[in-house]
């Protein structure tokens, strides 16, 4: 896929330090972006392409299309909608994710 920049790249993972919801989460603003609209989020970002591991890059829109919320208040529930997201939808790539999360569900 023609990406609108290199996935691999400092504004995608990095130089592959960085994997999914944190090249995600880097696109983000704690202090400035918020209250967020997914949609407007979506608009300005939804093209980029986020590394998911060493095989897979998708599309900040492919990740969103399983964000049901429509707005975040706060970075957490930002974080915590686009963490069930990925994990529910096959986009979670870390191993023993399940132990972290079970009875603390995001």
């Amino acid at each position: 896929m023609d990406w609108p920049h290199d996935p691999d790249g400092e504004q995608g993972s990095e130089g592959r330090r960085k994997y999914g919801h944190a090249v995600i989460a880097k696109k983000v603003d704690e202090d400035e972006d918020f209250p967020l609209s997914r949609e407007e989020f979506v608009a300005e970002y939804g093209d980029d392409p986020v590394r998911l591991d060493y095989e897979r890059v998708v599309s900040v829109a492919d990740i969103f299309e399983h964000v049901d919320q429509a707005e975040f208040d706060d970075f957490v529930s930002f974080h915590k909608a686009v963490g069930r997201a990925m994990r529910e939808n096959g986009y979670w790539f870390y191993e023993g994710a399940e132990t972290f999360v079970g009875s603390n569900e995001a």
